[in-house]
């Protein structure tokens, strides 16, 4: 029986809330029906995202209101940061399945949010009713909850790349550099986002204090160094991880051993470019051990705005909802 569940998009005018759009069109359960954007309300879908226009014809783009989750069947929230402190125990108290891409629900206590973003936590109530959303490591634990909150871009990459190979490194001693496309900084216009600014060019940025860090060091444990950095390219994460080895090991064979059989997951000697990923939820990983240093390398290619944030979403859902985990979700990047 085909089952056709009512969507709500909020922050449908940014690019994350455009490649939820592009990928609930071609899923067969998922239909949008509520787009919200505050900044953009009352314009027209195909104004606002023209490359949709075909596939949702005659929507647009509306405010926020709580009154109009009645009869949705599922919530997705791609808002700034901050924001859904404020909307969340709305949508929790109607028990609407609610996936949140904000960093607002991923920390595990309040301390910790306010250590990393130095602000109070707004909804403290709240933070334990939200399941960390990484699909391959928590699957059972999404598939059992209503309240998602889906894991940040240089996060995911980082947290696949090294979790399988924890029992190998000293924690303590795990760095991540890690590149995004420009999309990563969202649709607003800021200046070292200009295409000035960003062609031909590339520089680090977060120094030593990038929030993303708090979940890297929840999921992992330890201490981490993360170093951001903003490269010309509009989709995409590298990351290039490294930690000091507790002995000689194969971290390529344990990346194959956990991921064995994960349909979005590629384990290749192959160094992973991130073009290879380009609008798939595919994930491509490699690793080494180096007996010169006593470290282990291990590398992550991913589209920052798919895996790293829309399909991402579309995945955590497909699990909270009980219908096939790869629903609508594409393997297959973009070539050239």
């Amino acid at each position: 029986m085909h089952m056709t569940i009512s969507v709500a998009i909020l922050g449908a005018s940014g690019f994350v809330g455009a490649e939820l759009l592009r990928l609930c069109a071609g899923h067969p359960n998922l239909s949008p029906v509520l787009l919200c954007g505050d900044s953009q309300a009352g314009a027209a879908l195909d104004d606002v995202h023209p490359h949709l226009a075909l596939a949702y014809p005659g929507m647009s783009v509306e405010r926020y209101r709580p009154e109009a989750l009645d009869g949705i069947g599922l919530v997705f929230a791609a808002l700034p940061h901050g924001t859904s402190q404020d909307i969340a125990p709305q949508i929790v108290a109607r028990d609407i399945p609610f996936v949140d891409l904000g960093a607002d629900f991923r920390l595990d206590d309040a301390a910790r949010y306010q250590s990393w973003y130095h602000e109070p936590h707004r909804a403290p109530d709240l933070l334990g009713r939200f399941v960390y959303g990484i699909p391959e490591l928590h699957r059972e634990a999404i598939a059992a909850s209503k309240n998602v909150a889906a894991a940040g871009c240089y996060p995911t990459s980082a947290i696949l790349a090294l979790k399988p190979l924890l029992g190998m490194i000293d924690t303590d001693t795990i760095i991540v550099d890690a590149a995004s496309g420009v999309s990563g900084a969202g649709k607003g216009l800021k200046d070292a986002t200009h295409f000035n600014s960003v062609a031909e060019n590339m520089n680090a940025y977060g120094l030593l204090n990038h929030r993303h860090t708090a979940e890297m060091e929840m999921a992992l444990g330890g201490r981490i160094l993360f170093t951001p950095h903003l490269a010309p390219m509009n989709r995409g994460i590298l990351a290039t991880c490294t930690a000091i080895a507790k002995g000689p090991c194969d971290p390529l064979a344990a990346l194959r051993e956990a991921y064995a059989g994960e349909p979005f997951i590629h384990v290749s000697e192959r160094a992973p470019s991130t073009k290879w990923a380009l609008g798939s939820n595919a994930v491509h990983l490699t690793a080494r051990y180096d007996a010169r240093t006593g470290r282990v390398l291990a590398i992550a290619a991913l589209d920052n705005l798919v895996k790293g944030a829309a399909v991402q979403m579309i995945q955590c859902a497909n699990l909270m909802l009980g219908l096939d985990e790869a629903a609508g979700l594409p393997k297959v990047g973009v070539w050239p």
